[in-house]
């Protein structure tokens, strides 16, 4: 655990200054957000944020190989090859992010990238290969058939977190959130079932986390530096592609028994490709809101508006903070969720998920019901003794 705190802090740290750099990049060579009608920042920003993030994940990265734990005799030999080939083929996707940031692709060129990026990781053997079955049987799939499985999965991924990318801290918070989430899901599966605690989902997770938080101190609201699209394809990409490792490196009865030692609530079969969905069901449900939402209106399912699930909550009446920690909330709600569901059974597992949505819930559309009349009294002149004219 102590190895990968210093992964997670390498990588924040990293991060951190680096995106000093990346902002005066930015600015030199124009790739700064002007404001728009959709937008909610009312001065430019920078972007490139995606920069930075990708310099403190392979910092993250030349750490791990000199760490005992994780590089020793011991430590399986693949950890570091399938990190390096997530590494590759998210700085590819990053490249791709830069050119939109400075350029401003087109949703086709840019989505060809996506696909090229995935098409690296697929190739260089980071996809889904197998699935164990309750009754221990290995359901294989066809080199054709994991590929076309990961290309959606991780394309979905990407696209998703892009989506959500509209508030200060609202996607880093996001995947940081889930990060952490599913680090604690690889460690305590080798924990409870006394395998190698060395895994590539679990160091990828760190790096990812740690990444999320040294942006985010840039990134908060008002944010400095914008991730851009080199940032949020970046993380969605990492963040997909160490879920996937997890099916090859588990066996089937590592995954099936949780932390007490009774099988886990969710089957084996399904759980390496409900992970990633799940714990991007907020930017997921908000990407398909959006596609349906545009398509019903006859426009083009890239074409950006301002009637995502961020905007929503900001006319409901929570602040641009208020609204990022809801989103974070959920996200969180949802993450640590399935991975509690994955890892332990009974019902005091379900009493803890059930008693989180309802705070969460509260949260969500009671505050801004309770709170909007205080503001509507606070702005009233005759309440605050302002003058009239």
């Amino acid at each position: 655990m102590r190895e990968y705190l210093l992964v997670f802090l390498v990588a924040a740290s990293v991060t951190y200054l680096l995106t000093v750099v990346a902002r005066e990049i930015a600015i030199r060579t124009g790739a700064v957000a002007a404001v728009r009608d959709r937008d909610v920042h009312a001065e430019p920003i920078p972007y490139l944020g995606g920069i930075a993030m990708l310099g403190g994940l392979v910092a993250a990265y030349l750490v791990a190989q000199r760490l005992p734990f994780l590089s020793g005799p011991d430590s399986p030999p693949w950890i570091f090859d399938d990190a390096r080939s997530v590494v590759v083929a998210g700085a590819l996707i990053c490249g791709v992010g830069v050119l939109d940031d400075i350029f401003e692709l087109d949703a086709l060129t840019k989505f060809g990238g996506q696909v090229l990026a995935v098409g690296l990781l697929i190739y260089s053997g980071i996809q889904f290969r197998y699935f164990w079955q309750p009754d221990n049987v290995q359901f294989s799939l066809d080199k054709g058939q994991g590929a076309l499985l990961t290309a959606l999965i991780v394309l979905a991924s990407i696209n998703a977190v892009n989506f959500v990318d509209g508030l200060d801290g609202l996607a880093a918070g996001v995947v940081g959130i889930t990060a952490v989430a599913f680090f604690l899901y690889c460690y305590q599966l080798s924990v409870s079932n006394g395998v190698t605690r060395a895994t590539t989902g679990a160091l990828l997770a760190a790096a990812l986390a740690g990444v999320c938080a040294g942006f985010l101190v840039h990134n908060v609201h008002p944010a400095r530096l914008f991730m851009g699209d080199s940032g949020s394809m970046l993380i969605g990409l990492v963040l997909s592609a160490s879920a996937i490792t997890v099916t090859t490196q588990f066996t089937n009865e590592d995954v099936a028994f949780g932390a007490d030692g009774t099988r886990a609530s969710l089957l084996p079969m399904l759980l390496p490709v409900a992970l990633p969905i799940l714990i991007l069901i907020v930017p997921l449900v908000d990407l398909v809101l959006a596609v349906v939402r545009r398509t019903r209106a006859g426009r083009s399912p890239f074409a950006a508006d301002k009637q995502h699930l961020h905007h929503r909550l900001l006319e409901i009446g929570h602040s641009h903070r208020r609204a990022v920690m809801i989103m974070w909330l959920w996200a969180g709600l949802i993450a640590f969720g399935t991975v509690l569901a994955s890892l332990a059974t009974g019902t005091a597992v379900w009493l803890t998920i059930a008693g989180a949505a309802v705070v969460t819930l509260v949260l969500t559309f009671v505050v801004p019901v309770v709170h909007r009349p205080r503001l509507l009294e606070s702005a009233d002149p005759e309440t605050t003794g302002e003058a009239t004219l």
